[in-house]
């Protein structure tokens, strides 16, 4: 399973587990957001680690980035898109409400 898929799984079991969800939330009030959000998400049997996520997002970044105006340096800055950690609390967040 690549990172996406485990990130979608998280987010299923997270949405129907709200001791889970909470946990994962309450991560951006962490000293190592990262570290603990990927150790909550291992303990519930998908297993995270930092540097894949980070990995995860710059590849991403960078393939919306040469998707957009040939990929030069003129294409927009896309706010977030770098970082799924945030974004994955981000949906969460919207879920709640």
């Amino acid at each position: 399973m690549d990172i996406a898929e485990t990130l979608e799984q998280l987010k299923k079991k997270a949405l129907s587990d709200p001791e889970l969800r909470q946990r994962l939330l309450n991560t951006r009030n962490s000293k190592t957001p990262l570290a603990d959000f990927c150790r909550i998400s291992t303990e519930a049997g998908l297993p995270l680690y930092e540097m894949d996520i980070i990995e995860y997002g710059e590849s991403s970044y960078a393939a919306m980035k040469r998707s957009t105006n040939g990929g030069g340096e003129n294409s927009p800055a896309l706010s977030y898109e770098d970082d799924p950690y945030e974004m994955f609390l981000g949906e969460l967040d919207a879920e709640k409400k």
